[in-house]
């Protein structure tokens, strides 16, 4: 199962992940708003979030920046999904995100969530961002997918 967790997204709702239950969720964790390749990786889920609500997915983008610089981070890259701020890293080290050898620093991760909130996938690419996005994407079409065979 999934860590459960309450926090405050950018747009300053209050976002539990087990209210998620009965969507897919792709919960991507980033190492730093405004670096580079979390621009990429942020745009690249921007991009594609049509194609995942589509599919019945939500995405939800995590980072242990504080909240403001989150927020600025989301409204820059005009992002429609919630974002959070895990300023206290709870919810990163609940989904073991930081490497182990530099504890304050989180992988480029990715967890795809089903629909009964069990980890179904983890996507773990730091620096093959586009990689990273294409097999995540892949991965939810291919649950849909596995649905519609299994439901038909």
């Amino acid at each position: 199962m999934a860590p459960d967790f309450v926090a405050e997204t950018t747009t300053g709702r209050r976002l539990e992940l087990s209210e998620l239950r009965g969507r897919l969720v792709v919960l991507y964790f980033f190492r730093k708003a405004f670096t580079r390749n979390c621009v990429v990786e942020t745009r690249g889920f921007r991009d594609n979030y049509p194609e995942l609500t589509a599919l019945g997915a939500e995405v939800v983008g995590v980072s242990c920046d504080d909240n403001a610089t989150q927020c600025e981070f989301a409204e820059s890259n005009e992002v429609a999904f919630p974002m959070i701020a895990d300023t206290d890293r709870s919810i990163s080290r609940s989904f073991k995100t930081f490497f182990s050898w530099l504890p304050a620093v989180s992988h480029r991760v990715t967890y795809v969530i089903d629909e009964r909130g069990v980890i179904a996938g983890v996507f773990n690419h730091e620096f093959q961002v586009m990689k990273h996005l294409d097999q995540v994407v892949g991965f939810v079409r291919e649950l849909r997918e596995q649905r519609r065979s299994n439901a038909g």
